[in-house]
Parts: C-alpha cells; sequence; structure tokens
C-alpha cells in the first residue's frame, strides 16, 4: 500500500495536471490576503524565504519583486505544479518535491533554518495540516517568522454564498481549517514563538505570524 505522503502527492498531480496552466488566472478572485501576506514580510537583504506548498511559484515570483534582496526557495508535493514554478522562476528560486509534515530543508536547500517561512492557502489542502504547521515552526532560523495566511471562518459572508464558496472548495479538496488560531496558538508555545493572528475582511481568511 502506498504511503500518505505518495497517495496525497499523486492526489495533487491528478488535480493540478489541467489546472496549473489556468491556475493563476483563476486563483485571484477567491485566494485573498496573498499579497497582502508578502507585502508584510519585511525580508532584511539576503533573507532565505521557504514557501511550503509554493504551486507554481506565483508567490516566490511575487516576493522576489518586492523584496528583491531574498534568496527564494520552494517546496511542493506536487511534480505537476513544481513543473510551473520552474517555468516561472527559472535560476532565480530553489525549488526541491517534498511533503510538508517531513521535508529534511538541509537534504534539499542545504539549509537547517530560514529567516521566512510561508504557508499561503496550504493547509486547507494538507491532511495532516497542524504536523506541516509544526515543521514549518522547526525550519524557522533565530529571529524568523513563519507567516500563514488561509481560508477563514467565512461567516461574514452571507449563508448561501458561504456554502457554495464550501461546496466548489470541496472539489478541489480544500477545506477550511476553523481551528487554525487555536493550532496556531498551541504551536507557539511548544516552539517558543510569538503569535500574531489578524482576521480578514469577513473573515475570508485569516493571517498568522509565528515569530521566533
Amino acid at each position: 500500500m502506498a504511503s500518505l505522503p505518495t497517495d496525497h502527492g499523486a492526489l495533487m498531480d491528478s488535480i493540478y495536471r489541467g489546472q496549473r496552466h489556468i491556475y493563476d488566472a483563476t486563483r485571484k478572485y477567491y485566494l485573498f490576503g496573498r499579497d497582502r501576506l508578502i507585502a508584510g514580510l519585511a525580508c532584511p537583504q539576503g533573507a532565505h524565504v521557504l514557501e511550503i506548498g509554493c504551486g507554481t511559484g506565483r508567490n516566490l515570483a511575487r516576493i522576489g519583486k518586492v523584496w528583491p534582496g531574498a534568496r527564494l526557495h520552494g517546496l511542493d508535493i506536487s511534480a505537476q505544479m513544481l513543473a510551473s514554478a520552474r517555468a516561472k522562476l527559472g535560476a532565480s528560486g530553489r525549488l526541491a518535491l517534498g511533503d510538508a509534515t517531513s521535508f529534511d530543508a538541509a537534504g534539499l536547500f542545504e539549509r537547517a533554518g530560514f529567516d521566512r517561512v510561508i504557508l499561503s492557502y496550504a493547509l486547507s489542502m494538507i491532511p495532516d495540516w497542524q504536523g506541516a504547521m509544526h515543521r514549518a515552526a522547526a525550519a524557522l532560523a533565530p529571529r524568523g517568522v513563519l507567516h500563514v495566511v488561509d481560508f477563514g471562518d467565512l461567516q461574514g459572508l452571507p449563508r448561501p454564498l458561504r456554502a457554495l464558496l464550501r461546496a466548489w472548495l470541496a472539489r478541489f479538496h480544500v477545506t477550511p481549517r476553523t481551528d487554525l488560531v487555536e493550532a496556531a496558538t498551541r504551536i507557539a508555545a511548544r516552539h517558543a514563538l510569538r503569535l500574531t493572528a489578524t482576521r480578514g475582511p469577513l473573515g475570508y481568511y485569516r493571517l498568522i505570524r509565528l515569530e521566533r
């Protein structure tokens, strides 16, 4: 029997084999808060930035423009998505295939810690999402910061629209993590990190900042 990471990688490849070509054009209409996260990274010159679940490389490319001194690293479990990311980033990013819950940063990137680690709309697609948050926190360098953006409780949306959005997301195996802040609070305590949580407009998204 295949392991869960292998199964999940195959599932993501099956979803995004075709979708990856239109992913960036379509997701800009409902993956809100990503650019707000990027604007708040405050990357010092030469900072090493790791995005876990980097997908097509859209966020890393944006980070490279907003914070031109940053050194870009990306991890994804989907080989299909990484193909798009490599085409987008070229030599400006270092990318690797791996599982968000168990990757070996030193082996993949020759670095034990990163100044900024990002999870952007990834936790809602990772089965062991709390395990992924723990691994992301463990990948922080001294004074590093973990930034998370993902779906919130959606309570500010009209009920029919909320139900329609949840049904649409479920088609892509996306599950909003309604207890994201509670989980982040536990992870902050375990890793001795300072937590800041921000609720996006209408509760559409949550921004989490965990600082070492």
